[in-house]
């Protein structure tokens, strides 16, 4: 079996298309959802708070999958990307859902460094992507 030079470069070029938009959206995510959160994850995490990161590390996991889920649909990067915002808005309105309904003292307790609170702010992202992820069939 050989190698089909061609047929590699082709695929090589839509992987460094594909993950090269993957990793701006995921980029552009972070940052976005850090604006809409109204505490300050990057001075909170370097002074070692726990929660932030767990909190944190969870909106991007749960941004994560529905990204993959995009890649896996669509071969077109026009059509990912309106799928990659669409994920976004998604997390940022469920994160925003949870701190103003469901924890609504969720803002001083990740402050704080209650890692529990962080974890169910996770754990809701990552549910939050899954159902995302799975929503992008068609």
């Amino acid at each position: 079996m050989t190698l089909d030079f061609g047929y590699f470069l082709d695929g090589a070029v839509h992987f460094v298309v594909a993950f090269g938009l993957a990793c701006i959206l995921l980029a552009a995510f972070k940052r976005l959802y850090q604006i809409s959160t109204p505490y300050n994850e990057r001075a909170l995490i370097a002074a070692g708070n726990p929660a932030a990161a767990i909190a944190l590390g969870g909106a991007i996991i749960g941004f994560a999958l529905p990204l993959a889920s995009a890649l896996s649909v669509t071969a077109d990067p026009v059509e990912f990307v309106a799928w990659g915002v669409l994920a976004g808005v998604i997390q940022i309105v469920a994160s925003l859902v949870v701190r103003r309904f469901v924890v609504r003292d969720l803002v001083e307790r990740i402050e704080s460094g209650n890692i529990a609170s962080a974890i169910y702010l996770a754990a809701t992202s990552i549910g939050i992507g899954l159902l995302n992820a799975a929503s992008m069939t068609y």
